[in-house]
């Protein structure tokens, strides 16, 4: 069973969301664009006056959002014979979050590059401050037409620096229907061979957008912090971990390659921040 609490944790604090007192409250916006906060503790709440359809649009955006459906059983199954068994007590319970949409999950993906998670999720959540509509204490996230409206100085005020650019650029490019991000349809690799035609969108941005904002079977095997989840399992240095050693680890695991990476990734995070306490 999916815990929500064990995946909340793992979400980009962005503003967007919070978890409180075993409930998790997520700010939406409708593709009516009606916003509001729905609500979930085991059964979904919505506000009042959603109807049928607005209620069900919201449910499946919660669905995703928090893997729902994720089948944890047999994913504990593919790895409880191997070196990543002790991930499953671990983070029993945890599964993917994924984005509310294709297009923030491209913002935050940018957001991200060439800086640690930390400070990721805090020029996101200004971002989030400086463009988002207010809905009760969270915030839903600017829409494109939003961040198309704000100059690249003015982006550059949540402390995004040279991604401000590459943000305002691929949005304009989405706006104008130049890039698709609805690639639902697409393999992996045509989807990233697409994707990195685009300024701004390299293979770790595209691999991660597919995972995050898709839920695609994909990982970002470049990533430092698999790398170095890898290397702290297996007992070697970060540096001996190349991207091909990271593919022939976690490949065989077939449909559950993703979720195995995201559990080493969430094992690097964790062992870090106690490394820094000490």
């Amino acid at each position: 069973m999916v815990s929500v609490e064990k995946t909340a944790k793992e979400m980009i604090r962005n503003g967007t969301w919070t978890f409180r007192d075993g409930t998790f409250y997520q700010a939406l916006r409708l593709s009516n664009g009606k916003t509001g906060v729905v609500a979930y503790d085991g059964d979904f709440r919505f506000p009042e006056g959603w109807g049928r359809s607005e209620r069900r649009e919201a449910k499946e955006k919660l669905t995703f959002i928090l893997g729902l459906d994720t089948d944890l059983d047999s994913f504990y199954a593919e790895i409880g014979d191997s070196p990543f068994t002790f991930l499953i007590e671990e983070f029993y319970g945890l599964t993917i979050p994924a984005s509310p949409s294709p297009y923030q999950a491209l913002v935050e993906v940018i957001a991200q590059q060439q800086v640690n998670y930390e400070f990721a999720q805090r020029t996101i959540r200004n971002l989030v401050k400086l463009a988002g509509e207010p809905v009760g204490e969270l915030y839903a996230f600017p829409t494109a037409e939003r961040i198309a409206g704000l100059s690249e100085e003015e982006l550059k005020e949540a402390r995004l620096g040279y991604r401000a650019g590459y943000i305002k650029s691929l949005t304009e490019l989405y706006l104008k229907g130049e890039l698709n991000l609805e690639l639902w349809d697409r393999d992996v690799g045509e989807a990233i061979k697409y994707l990195t035609k685009f300024r701004g969108i390299g293979k770790w941005s595209a691999e991660l957008f597919l995972a995050y904002g898709l839920r695609k079977n994909v990982y970002p095997a470049g990533d430092l912090g698999l790398r170095r989840g890898i290397a702290k399992i297996f007992g070697k240095r970060p540096k001996e971990v190349k991207e091909r050693d990271v593919r022939e680890i976690i490949e065989p695991y077939g449909r559950w390659k993703g979720l195995l990476a995201f559990y080493i990734l969430c094992y690097d995070r964790k062992t870090e921040m106690e490394r820094r306490k000490r």
